[in-house]
């Protein structure tokens, strides 16, 4: 299950470090637009503040000066002449006082509204004085200048600093909260960096530690590969050496069996053709009588040969009789008592199946007599729908099953597998020996159909 999720969990981790890493570099660009956008706000605010203050000084200092020329010039011709620019130079400062106030944050209108005020003041106390006739600004003029004019453009002209440098401490405040704002960011982008080093260094870590289980998982099956190639080899020269022993058996048993039988029935017949010869009917009839004797011996040595390497009652009448005359045949040729029980075998059975089958009992009573030194042993067969099962127990020395295991149990083990079935050995010194294997069995329409 943990194999399943290893591509998911991977694409996961690496996902959300790329997507971690994806947030954090667009938040930075993004904070850092804004921060651009701000402080290019800031300066331009900034400027236009500063011209307009520019220019109201300006237009304060003309303004005073075109009613002083106006007050001190006594022609009734010439005097009109200051006052259109005056009235133009007053439209100019209402005007940017107007723009100014457009520019102005909610807490400073209440510092700029003295300036407002005093302005006012200054520009009614001129318009006041435009309406004087040439006698009264020849005789009033120059006092209402000094007493009145100058300390009022001097003192609109202070006003006007103070406006500027509450121009120079909003432009502080704005770097200070622009500042306030890139220690939000600073803190922010620290947040997101250590949480993808986090990530990262716990992906790193998850990864690692799975190449490494991976790796030796990699190493455990190699092993089990080298160590199946090897028990291969041996079980191939076992094969091989299973297949010279079966020839040379079987060669000794032509000679000895069927080879002495027919040198015999050569004899027979010989001595059969000399006493026809002699018309010795007597002599006749014995030898033909002991040629068809020597001639059943040889039959049912050549049938027991034949039953040894594959009964035919396999092929003609199925596993379960096949495995019940092997059970009487080793228990009338050896010292082993074998009892065979079946249940529900079914007739119709591959041919693989059935083969399997009868080797691998066929191998364990073998071993029960060459090997155990068991008096009696239990061949159970049973079926059910779609499993087939065989049991091979008897009551030998055991040994560890864990430890110990022949070739010949390679060999079982590797038919079984061959069927995509289940072959265990469960045996221990001094307390016999289990043998059982598992089979896929096909499952037919109408149910297991006994014999």
């Amino acid at each position: 299950m943990f194999r399943r999720q290893t591509k998911p969990l991977l694409w996961a981790g690496f996902g959300g470090l790329l997507l971690l890493m994806g947030i954090s570099g667009v938040s930075a660009v993004s904070f850092l637009r804004q921060i651009q956008v701000r402080q290019d706000k800031i300066r331009r605010v900034f400027v236009d503040r500063n011209r307009l203050l520019e220019s109201l000084r300006s237009d304060l200092y003309i303004s005073g000066t075109y009613a002083r020329d106006f007050l001190l010039d006594g022609g009734s011709e010439s005097s009109s002449e200051h006052l259109a620019p005056y009235y133009e130079t007053e439209r100019r400062i209402r005007a940017a006082v107007t723009q100014y106030r457009s520019l102005l944050k909610p807490d400073e209108t209440a510092s700029f509204q003295a300036f407002d005020t005093e302005l006012n003041r200054y520009l009614g106390t001129l318009d006041s004085v435009a309406g004087w006739s040439p006698q009264r600004r020849r005789e009033q003029g120059g006092r209402f200048v000094e007493s009145e004019l100058l300390p009022r453009r001097m003192a609109m002209v202070d006003l006007a600093g103070q406006i500027e440098r509450l121009n120079e401490k909003r432009l502080e405040d704005s770097s200070q909260e622009t500042s306030d704002l890139f220690e939000q960011f600073r803190l922010r982008l620290s947040i997101l960096v250590a949480l993808t080093l986090g990530v990262g260094l716990l992906l790193a870590g998850a990864s690692l530690w799975r190449i490494l289980q991976l790796e030796k998982e990699s190493e455990t099956r190699f092993n089990e590969i080298v160590r199946a190639k090897q028990e291969l080899q041996e079980l191939s020269a076992s094969v091989l050496e299973t297949q010279e022993s079966e020839r040379r058996r079987i060669s000794r048993e032509l000679h000895d069996e069927v080879g002495q039988s027919l040198w015999a029935v050569t004899l027979g017949i010989g001595n059969l053709s000399g006493a026809l010869k002699e018309g010795n009917q007597a002599e006749a009839l014995r030898q033909i009588d002991l040629i068809r004797g020597i001639a059943e011996s040889s039959v049912r040595a050549v049938r027991n040969m034949s039953l040894l390497l594959r009964p035919s009652m396999l092929d003609d009448l199925g596993l379960q009789p096949a495995l019940k005359w092997l059970g009487r045949e080793v228990s009338r040729t050896t010292d082993l008592h074998v009892e065979v029980a079946a249940e529900n075998v079914p007739e119709e059975l591959p041919e693989e199946h059935k083969t399997c089958v009868y080797r691998v009992a066929q191998e364990a009573l073998r071993n029960c007599c060459r090997h155990a030194g068991a008096h009696s042993a239990r061949v159970h067969l049973r079926a059910e729908r779609t499993r087939l099962f065989l049991s091979v127990q008897d009551d030998g020395s055991g040994f560890d099953a864990a430890r110990e295991k022949g070739l010949g149990l390679l060999g079982m083990e590797e038919r079984v597998s061959h069927l995509g079935g289940h072959f265990q050995v469960d045996s221990a010194p001094g307390r016999g020996t289990m043998l059982s294997l598992e089979l896929p069995l096909p499952y037919f329409g109408d149910g297991l159909r006994n014999p």
